[in-house]
């Protein structure tokens, strides 16, 4: 595994990985027509919760220093609400949006140093226990990709696919 700078990424930088492998295995066989199922248009669809996901290696990006730019951002940014007349960019357009950014985005975790990651980063959330700075929102960033693979999850379950497949990739470095 890739040593961090900062010694308060070494959680981070494994769940990094990891969810970018599960990102992969859990959209592994979906068809882009159930990709844009809602179930008794309650859910979201799996490529909202894709776009979502990316929106976040985006952020992460964002927020330490790359000047990526989501090209499906005005669909997802900020957990946008799913607008079913919105044209959604298909699964393999976002599969190949997530090899773009996730190696920039690991080689930055990789980089970023103690005093950037203490870096105040306003939130407006205004609790207690959390700080408001870099790290932080890495931590809520790397939180929320865990939900959403775990949606997408349920998805394929009801969609009538199989379980996610621990297929792990030792070829994908990030």
């Amino acid at each position: 595994m890739d040593t961090p700078k900062s010694q308060k990424l070494e959680v981070i930088i494994p769940a990094f990985r990891g969810h970018s492998q599960n990102f992969l295995m859990v959209l592994n066989g979906i068809s882009e027509e159930d990709a844009l199922k809602r179930i008794d248009g309650r859910t979201n669809h799996i490529i909202w919760m894709a776009g979502n996901f990316l929106d976040m290696r985006y952020a992460m990006g964002n927020v330490l220093g790359l000047h990526e730019e989501f090209e499906y951002r005005d669909f997802f940014f900020q957990g946008k609400t799913l607008d079913e007349n919105f044209n959604y960019p298909e699964l393999q357009q976002l599969k190949d949006s997530f090899h773009a950014i996730s190696p920039l985005v690991y080689r930055s975790l990789l980089d970023v140093s103690d005093d950037d990651l203490d870096k105040a980063f306003p939130m407006g959330m205004n609790i207690d226990f959390f700080p408001e700075n870099m790290l932080s929102f890495i931590g809520m960033c790397i939180g929320r990709e865990d939900y959403l693979c775990g949606q997408i999850g349920l998805m394929r379950k009801i969609l009538g696919y199989e379980g996610m497949k621990y297929d792990f990739d030792d070829d994908l470095k990030y």
